[in-house]
């Protein structure tokens, strides 16, 4: 086998190499908390698998979103520190912090002005909106977090439908300072055609910022392994991406 694969060349050679990204900063690893890990050996054995993909740090983000999942700093930074134990008794090399990605209703707004906001990196903020409708409260949010000193990034903003095709919004947004992040299995067609041709076409416009799992479970990035030989993985290439300056 080895003979064959020096002979006529490796498929695995044509996989984009995860390990450029360093560190994915969408996720939901917190045991129990949110949609996401539903137990610690799930969580441990996502970490593992981020490991064997070339991943050095992980940036776990919890929702909070109102009385569904109404987090806190408290249970996100509770949870984190319980990972954490558990990877140094395992002799995980891994890296992982904990941020959250917020729910932009009426209920984020006085969670900024209390300033009880989890952030990662140089002050990045992962904020969300609904699927069917644009927020009511996005400009007002968007205004609040920049003066108080964060920079926003829009979590997978290729699903929300009402901004499909809508490019020169992006330009506008990141023009302001507003990151854009994309998901990795909207490329698979996970989330559905309108949704992978909308992702296709940020990377290809070069409006993306981050690149993000967005992994609830184990089957998440099992997808997004298999798809790394798809030829929109050369463009990525070509994107200047904020992840491994975290």
């Amino acid at each position: 086998m080895n003979f064959l694969s020096k002979l006529f060349g490796s498929s695995s050679n044509s996989k984009y190499d995860l390990g450029r990204l360093e560190v994915d900063m969408h996720s939901h690893l917190i045991p129990g908390i949110d949609d996401g890990s539903p137990s610690m050996d799930h969580t441990i054995a996502m970490l593992a698998k981020f490991e064997q993909l070339g991943y050095r740090k992980v940036v776990t983000t919890p929702h909070i979103l109102n009385d569904v999942h109404p987090n806190t700093p408290e249970t996100i930074l509770g949870g984190l520190e319980d990972v954490r134990a558990e990877i140094k008794r395992l002799g995980m090399k891994i890296e992982i912090e904990a941020a959250a990605e917020y729910y932009c209703d009426e209920s984020f707004l006085p969670i900024i002005e209390r300033n009880e906001i989890l952030s990662f990196g140089s002050n990045f903020v992962l904020m969300e909106f609904g699927f069917l409708s644009p927020s009511k409260y996005e400009a007002q949010a968007l205004f609040n977090l920049q003066v108080a000193g964060y920079v926003p990034v829009l979590a997978h903003y290729e699903r929300y439908p009402y901004y499909f095709g809508d490019f020169k919004k992006v330009d506008e947004l990141r023009e302001r300072n507003i990151q854009i992040q994309v998901n990795l299995n909207s490329l698979t067609g996970h989330y559905g055609p309108g949704v992978k041709k909308m992702a296709e076409q940020l990377i290809k416009n070069k409006q993306v910022d981050f690149l993000g799992t967005d992994c609830h479970r184990m089957e998440h990035l099992m997808m997004i392994e298999e798809s790394l030989s798809l030829s929109i993985y050369k463009q990525i290439e070509a994107l200047t991406l904020k992840n491994n300056l975290l």
